[in-house]
């Protein structure tokens, strides 16, 4: 099995991770990140660090009944996969949308870094 995990391409594997986020499928999701990996905002703040702090911050996200990633676009340059979403979310200011620039870093079949940089929330 570790052996097709490595032989998928960065973006069918950031494709598979997108997919798992809009089913809220906390194992399906984690399963695209390395135990070790982290994410990040744009500013190099950590946003989470390794399988158990993105469970935990998945998991509120997960909660959010409207939760719904649209992809506007994808850029692939080697191990990097870079996408455009627009986000539908449940802001404790109601429900809403941000756009959102991810840019993951995939070694070995799995994400190991992931960078996102929000915009502004719009509010419905």
């Amino acid at each position: 099995m570790t052996n097709s995990k490595k032989q998928i391409a960065p973006e069918q594997l950031i494709l598979q991770q997108l997919d798992a986020y809009n089913s809220k499928d906390i194992s399906a999701w984690l399963a695209c990140y390395h135990p070790d990996a982290v994410q990040l905002d744009f500013h190099g703040a950590v946003l989470a660090r390794g399988h158990n702090e993105m469970q935990q911050r998945i998991s509120q996200r997960f909660a959010e009944a409207d939760l719904h990633a649209q992809l506007l676009q994808r850029i692939v340059m080697g191990e990097w996969v870079i996408d455009h979403e627009l986000i539908q979310r449940n802001f404790l200011e109601g429900r809403g949308q941000i756009e959102l620039l991810c840019s993951y870093q995939v070694k070995q079949g799995l994400i190991v870094k992931a960078l996102f940089q929000f915009g502004e929330r719009l509010l419905f």
